[in-house]
């Protein structure tokens, strides 16, 4: 009889160890890994809208309508002067002491724009300028240069004002940042700067010649002051 109790306590033993082993490979079971959300599709980029043949019609009369606007401001305003005498460094045609043909030389570019204009000798070689000189003297606040078919826009360097002791001041000089207007014939390149504490007679712009091949040319110069 004092055998049966000890085989129940060996008995016991043997479930626990087996107990405890299936829980020890049941922590070690690995974990399976949840399955990746499936990707959702992107949206599909929406059409570009296309304009009518209408549409497009409008689109460019309305730009040329604001060209229109914007030149008709610049050639009206009460505050701007256009130059009374011009010279220039160099003109088409002058080759060797040649002298060059009247549609080419510096003084088209006193008056208002009146599609004549001076056109330089250099292609994309070297600087040249065109200086001009005003009736009334200002302290200024812009500079308008009217370049035909924007001949030169690109190649524009430098801006100079001259006060009325014949001293020179540099307002803007570097890269031109204006491409050619395909608004209109014309393109206006313009620099604004603050009111000039000195009157201004006269303004002298600077074309390197290499940044933008070919001929360049000036209609019209036109300083804006009181």
């Amino acid at each position: 009889m004092m055998k049966h109790p000890a085989t129940i306590a060996i008995l016991m033993s043997a479930l626990i160890l087996t107990a405890c082993h299936k829980k020890d490979k049941q922590e070690e079971a690995p974990v399976a890994a949840a399955p990746a959300p499936a990707a959702v599709p992107a949206a599909p980029a929406p059409a570009a809208a296309q304009l009518t043949e209408q549409q497009e019609e409008m689109a460019k009369k309305q730009a040329l309508l604001d060209y229109g606007t914007m030149e008709d401001k610049y050639l009206n305003d009460p505050k701007g002067q256009w130059a009374a005498t011009a010279k220039a460094s160099s003109t088409f045609g002058d080759d060797d002491g040649k002298t060059p043909s009247d549609v080419n030389v510096a003084k088209n570019t006193a008056g208002p724009s009146d599609d004549r204009s001076w056109t330089n000798n250099n292609q994309d070689k070297g600087f040249d300028w065109l200086e001009v000189s005003y009736a009334k003297p200002v302290n200024a606040t812009e500079v308008r240069v009217i370049i035909p078919g924007g001949n030169g826009v690109e190649a524009m360097n430098k801006v100079e004002l001259q006060d009325t002791d014949g001293k020179w001041n540099t307002i803007w000089s570097g890269i031109s940042e204006v491409k050619q207007d395909r608004r209109g014939s014309r393109t206006w390149f313009v620099r604004t700067f603050d009111k000039t504490a000195y009157k201004v007679k006269g303004v002298k712009i600077t074309i390197a010649n290499n940044v933008q091949h070919g001929y360049k040319e000036v209609d019209a110069v036109q300083l804006v002051g009181e």
